[in-house]
């Protein structure tokens, strides 16, 4: 099914994406319906597409601004405008049609049947309502299923959290590091989360949410559980965590093609190997990406869950980004790893990580905040101890006065590399 829908596709690019055109005659497929003939072996047929990268796309709106060559249809046809965080470079803009936002939407539907989330549910979307694409299609997605949907964006924490005291929702989405905000705030105010009515927290935009130390934080925070999603804005919603098995994400292999390879030679990964996560959307046809390297490091499992499902799992969710990681002193870090430290000891609120050169070397420093309350030097002795335990390397970590460290509403920005002038 995969590889005739991927037939269907390139055929379609080939005729009218100049973008797409230009890549598969540069392949040498001047014909992309010869490709037809391959369809039964999928393996075949991708073995012989370029990939897709980022920072093609990018220079591709860059030349031809502001909207690239990507798009198949007349640009009166796109009625959903959506851009990309910027976290790891310049933003990328991208539009939607009609048929293929609603092509998202059931994506994000596969993400509530994960979820257990049905029309009796009263849903809080605890994010600012700009061009991020995620929690939009959530929104919308949730609309149709005939779900009680409660928009919060423009609004303060403190204010949020009464709305949700008001209104008793059943859900939240949210980021990760959102949740924990919401739940310091509420704790400071001697309004502890754990008896709200709250019972599911969908989250993502970070690995947070399959990092055992972050989710068990939020869980014990709200007494409510935690289910992972994935996506991106170029590709779609792509993954989702099933209630009965978390630590993982199940791909969403109907509506997509999904591969993983080794970032540095690009060969195929067996299954348990870590490697890089691509992506191909089988539905997204006004706006599609080929082979879209995601940066994103995963391990992908192929046997069957105890939910019942068949999809392909990754196995911790994201584990990180490809482009994260830093040498320091011959040691591999990679920010997720550092969180999955940090968060298990329950006095800091909140942390930042800092990569420096010294001469030829990197060294990293953390610095933390410790809850009121608690011992901040004990905090600090306590997560050097365990960095040196779990990375291997002696990190110098500092104390810092309570409010000090910036609080994030979205993508967490708690890892940095300082190269120096």
């Amino acid at each position: 099914m995969q590889a005739e829908r991927l037939s269907v596709l390139l055929a379609h690019v080939h005729d009218r994406s100049a973008f797409y055109r230009t890549t598969l005659e540069r392949a040498g497929l001047s014909d992309a319906r010869s490709l037809r003939a391959d369809a039964s072996n999928l393996d075949v047929v991708l073995t012989r597409l370029p990939f897709t990268t980022k920072a093609e796309l990018v220079a591709d709106q860059e030349q031809h601004p502001p909207w690239g060559t990507v798009l198949t249809e007349p640009l009166a046809a796109y009625t959903r405008y959506h851009q990309t965080s910027g976290t790891t470079g310049r933003p990328l803009r991208w539009l939607d049609t009609p048929t293929t936002w609603q092509w998202a939407l059931e994506c994000w539907k596969a993400v509530y049947r994960g979820a257990r989330v049905t029309s009796g549910d009263r849903v809080f979307f605890a994010f600012s309502f700009g061009p991020f694409f995620g929690f939009w299609t959530a929104f919308d997605a949730a609309a149709q299923l005939g779900v009680q949907c409660v928009p919060a964006g423009g609004m303060s924490t403190e204010q949020r959290l009464a709305l949700i005291r008001a209104v008793a929702p059943t859900v939240v989405c949210c980021t990760p590091t959102y949740a924990l905000r919401m739940a310091e705030v509420a704790r400071d105010r001697n309004e502890p989360l754990a008896d709200s009515s709250v019972r599911t927290l969908i989250v993502a935009g970070e690995p947070g949410g399959s990092i055992p130390a972050t989710r068990q934080r939020i869980e014990e925070a709200w007494g409510a559980h935690v289910v992972d999603h994935h996506g991106l804005t170029e590709v779609g919603p792509v993954s989702f965590e099933c209630w009965e098995s978390p630590g993982g994400l199940h791909l969403n292999e109907s509506e997509f093609v999904c591969e993983v390879v080794d970032p540095a030679t690009l060969a195929p990964m067996a299954d348990g190997k870590p490697g890089e996560l691509v992506l191909t959307n089988l539905g997204r046809t006004a706006s599609p990406v080929i082979r879209y390297r995601t940066g994103d490091l995963v391990v992908r499992r192929s046997e069957p869950c105890v939910c019942g499902r068949t999809l392909a799992r990754l196995e911790g969710g994201i584990l990180a980004r490809v482009d994260d990681m830093v040498v320091v002193r011959g040691v591999n870090v990679y920010p997720a790893a550092i969180e999955a430290i940090v968060r298990q000891c329950s006095a800091v609120v909140e942390f930042r990580s800092t990569v420096t050169r010294t001469a030829a070397m990197q060294q990293l420093m953390l610095e933390i905040e410790a809850a009121a309350g608690t011992d901040a030097a004990h905090a600090a002795t306590d997560v050097a101890r365990q960095l040196r335990e779990g990375l291997g390397l002696t990190v110098e970590v500092r104390t810092v006065a309570p409010g000090t460290l910036p609080r994030f509403e979205m993508k967490s920005k708690r890892f940095t590399v300082d190269d120096g002038a």
